[in-house]
C-alpha cells in the first residue's frame, strides 16, 4: 500500500517543506509544491481556496464524497536544530509538524490514485494558517464545501508524548475552543508619591486578576472543563507616575457553548464590579477565536476502524482526556460531520514537544499516517455502502 519508494518521496517532501517554512497565508511555495505533486498523480487541482489553500479532487465511479484535511503553515519562531533540513527562513519554523501532515496526505493521495479498492469522490484539503489566523474558517467562508461537497471531513495531528504506532480518538470533545479577552481598567493618574489624589488602575487591575481566578474554581461546575488564563498586564511608563489605565489580556478555553457564554458574562461582571469597588471603571472586549473540536459519533467510529486497520486494536485508545489546546479543524467540523485524531510520533527516545525550537517531525511516522488516510477512505466507503 505505502511502499518504500513512496516513503522515500514523503521524506523528501517533508524535509523540503521543513527547510522552507511559510507562515499564515504566505504558503505560496508550499501550495505550489502541493499542487504540482497532486497533478502528477492525476488529481484535479484548485489553488487559492481560502487565499493560499489547495484542494485536490479525484473521482472513482459513484459513491460518497469525503474530505481529508492537512494544515500547511509554519510558526513565527527561530529554529534551534542543526540538521541539514533545518529552516532556511530565519524566524519561521515547522515546529508543529505541519510539514509532516502535508507529506502524509500527499503520500495518501499518491497511493489512492493507483488503488482501485475504493469508489466515490475524494477531496484532499491542504489548509493554510491553522496556527494563528483561522485558515479553516477562511476556507469555509470561501465556499469550501459548496465548491467541493463532502459528506464528512477528517483531520489528524501528530502527538508527541504518544508512542509511534498509536492513535487516540474520542467520540465527542477532542480539542477546546480558544477565545481571547481584554479588560481595560480606567482609573485616575497621579504622582506616585501622592496616590490618594488618583485612582490606582494598577492596583485595581491586580484585584481584577485575582478575582478572575474564581471563575473556574467557584463559578463553573467542576464537571465542566475550562481554563481562564490572564497572560498580559500592561500599564504605566514612568517610575513616578500612577497611570490612568491598565490593560488585562487573557484566554478562555472550554468545550461547551453554554460554558463559553457563562465565562464571558462573568468576565464582564467581575471586571466591572471589582473596578467599581476601587472607584474605577472597566470595559470588556471579547474575541471569539476557534470553536471546540467535537468529533461526530459516526465519523469517530470510522476513524477508529481506520486506525485499528492501520496499527491494530490494542494501539488505538478511546475516550481519552481531551486537550485544552485548540485546532481550527473545528471550523470544518462545524459545517460537515467530522473526526479528528491524534497520532503518536515518539520513538525509543521521545522527541521535543510541539511548538518547541528543537522540534522535528519523526519521519518514521510518515508511512503510518499515510496508511491511516488510505484506510479512512476505505472505511468511509464501507460504512456508506
Amino acid at each position: 500500500m505505502i511502499d518504500s519508494e513512496l516513503v522515500d518521496r514523503m521524506v523528501t517532501w517533508r524535509r523540503a517543506l521543513h527547510a522552507h517554512p511559510e507562515t499564515a497565508f504566505e504558503e505560496i511555495s508550499t501550495a505550489r509544491m502541493v499542487a504540482s505533486v497532486l497533478r502528477d498523480y492525476g488529481f484535479e487541482v484548485t489553488e487559492g481556496v481560502g487565499k493560499t489553500g489547495v484542494v485536490g479532487t479525484l473521482t472513482r465511479g459513484s459513491g460518497p464524497s469525503l474530505g481529508l484535511r492537512a494544515d500547511m503553515d509554519a510558526l513565527p519562531m527561530i529554529e534551534c536544530n542543526e540538521f541539514a533540513h533545518r529552516s532556511q527562513h530565519r524566524g519561521k519554523m515547522h515546529a508543529c509538524g505541519h510539514d509532516g501532515h502535508t507529506a502524509m496526505l500527499l503520500g495518501a493521495a499518491a497511493s489512492l490514485s493507483r488503488d482501485t479498492g475504493w469508489h466515490g469522490t475524494l477531496h484532499v484539503i491542504f489548509q493554510p494558517a491553522e496556527e494563528v489566523a483561522g485558515g479553516g474558517r477562511v476556507m469555509v467562508e470561501d465556499g469550501l464545501f459548496e465548491r467541493f461537497p463532502c459528506d464528512a471531513v477528517f483531520g489528524l495531528h501528530n502527538w508527541p508524548g504518544l508512542p509511534l504506532g498509536h492513535f487516540v480518538i474520542n467520540s465527542g470533545p477532542m480539542m477546546a475552543s480558544f477565545d481571547t479577552f481584554e479588560i481595560l481598567v480606567d482609573g485616575k493618574g497621579s504622582h506616585a508619591a501622592m496616590p490618594e489624589e488618583g485612582i490606582d488602575a494598577l492596583v485595581c487591575a491586580s484585584h481584577v486578576v485575582i478575582a478572575l481566578q474564581t471563575i473556574v474554581s467557584r463559578r463553573i461546575p467542576p464537571k465542566e472543563a475550562c481554563v481562564v488564563s490572564v497572560t498580559q498586564i500592561h500599564g504605566g511608563e514612568a517610575w513616578n507616575v500612577l497611570p490612568d489605565r491598565a490593560l488585562i489580556r487573557g484566554t478562555v478555553r472550554c468545550f461547551s457553548a453554554d460554558v463559553q457564554a457563562r465565562i464571558r458574562a462573568l468576565l464582564e461582571e467581575i471586571g466591572t464590579l471589582t473596578a467599581r469597588a476601587h472607584g474605577a471603571e472597566a470595559a470588556l472586549t471579547y474575541h471569539y477565536g476557534y470553536p471546540a473540536t467535537i468529533n461526530a459519533q459516526a465519523e469517530a467510529a470510522i476513524a477508529v476502524d481506520a486506525a485499528r486497520a492501520t496499527v491494530g486494536i490494542e494501539a488505538v485508545a478511546l475516550d481519552c482526556k481531551p486537550s485544552m489546546a485548540s485546532e481550527d479543524f473545528a471550523f470544518l467540523a462545524q459545517v460537515r460531520p467530522g473526526a479528528y485524531v491524534w497520532m503518536g510520533v515518539d520513538g525509543p527516545e521521545p522527541g521535543a514537544p510541539l511548538h518547541n525550537s528543537h522540534y522535528d517531525f519523526n519521519d518514521d511516522a510518515l508511512a503510518t499516517g499515510a496508511t491511516y488516510w488510505v484506510n479512512v477512505v476505505k472505511a468511509f466507503g464501507a460504512a456508506r455502502s
